[in-house]
C-alpha cells in the first residue's frame, strides 16, 4: 500500500508553516511544498483546491483537504492523523 500523496503550501517565514512541517517530518512522512510566497500558479492552484483559504500553510493528504498547522494538529490530537498518513 502506498503512502498518499501530501501537499503543503507555505510561504517564507512562517511559524504556521514551519510547525506543520515539522510534525510531517517527526512522523516520517515526505511531502511537497509549494511555496506562495510571491504569488503566482501555485498561489493560484491553492486558491482552486481551497477557496476559503486566505492563509498558509494549506495541507492536503491525497484528495482530503485539511486545513492549515491548527487542523493538522487537531487531526494528531485525535488520533486521525496516522491512519490518513497511512492510508493509499
Amino acid at each position: 500500500m502506498a503512502a498518499p500523496n501530501i501537499e503543503i503550501y507555505t510561504k517564507f517565514g512562517c511559524g504556521y508553516c514551519y510547525r506543520a512541517k515539522r510534525l510531517l517530518d517527526e512522523k516520517g512522512v515526505a511531502y511537497t511544498e509549494h511555496d506562495v510566497t510571491m504569488g503566482g500558479p501555485k498561489r493560484d492552484e491553492m486558491m482552486a483546491r481551497a477557496p476559503r483559504a486566505r492563509t498558509v500553510p494549506q495541507i492536503f493528504i491525497g484528495d482530503t483537504y485539511v486545513g492549515g498547522c491548527d487542523d493538522l494538529f487537531a487531526l494528531d490530537g485525535a488520533g486521525r492523523l496516522d491512519p490518513m498518513l497511512d492510508a493509499a
